[in-house]
């Protein structure tokens, strides 16, 4: 999608975090390539990333960093630990910062990802609001992220709105 969607003009220049959430690129043995993708997307989509971070899959840790990140950016996204392998956490980390979950967005996500690919049933990211940031998970395959982040993309600017208070309608 390009940046003359209605929702890139809406939301030029909000700021958003990025939370890549990985043993092995915590500890340096991989190269995060799924942070740097989904950064890549959001400033297409009208976001100024103004904070990126790698973490392990560490329940207290991730939910430590995505306390930190929803202090400054409106729009926390995490890439990692959202699958069914016992150190995937993000999905747990993210309920216990959250005040409410928003079910539809992260259903959304699974359901487009399943017209591409079965495996996206086993993903279990959710999207969750924090004070006035919306903290959303994503897949950790760079592709995956990206194409989850895109699939939802187009209700981002309208769920920030309403986090944010602004509720009237036209």
């Amino acid at each position: 999608m390009s940046c003359s969607t209605p929702d890139a003009a809406q939301l030029d220049g909000a700021p958003a975090a990025v939370l890549t959430v990985s043993d092995s690129c915590a500890r340096g043995e991989k190269k995060d390539l799924s942070g740097p993708a989904v950064e890549e997307a959001l400033k297409r989509r009208g976001f100024r990333v103004s904070a990126r971070g790698v973490v392990a899959d560490d329940s207290s840790t991730i939910q430590k960093k995505l306390i930190e990140m929803c202090r400054s950016a409106r729009l926390v996204v995490t890439t990692g630990g959202t699958g069914i392998a016992p150190r995937d956490v993000t999905p747990e980390a993210t309920r216990a910062v959250c005040e409410r979950l928003v079910e539809g967005i992260a259903e959304h996500m699974r359901a487009e990802g399943m017209r591409k690919t079965r495996f996206a049933a086993l993903s279990r990211g959710v999207c969750g609001v924090r004070e006035t940031s919306l903290i959303l998970n994503l897949p950790g395959s760079p592709s995956g992220a990206v194409e989850s982040l895109e699939a939802v993309a187009d209700l981002l600017s309208h769920a920030l709105e309403l986090v944010a208070g602004k509720t009237e309608h036209g």
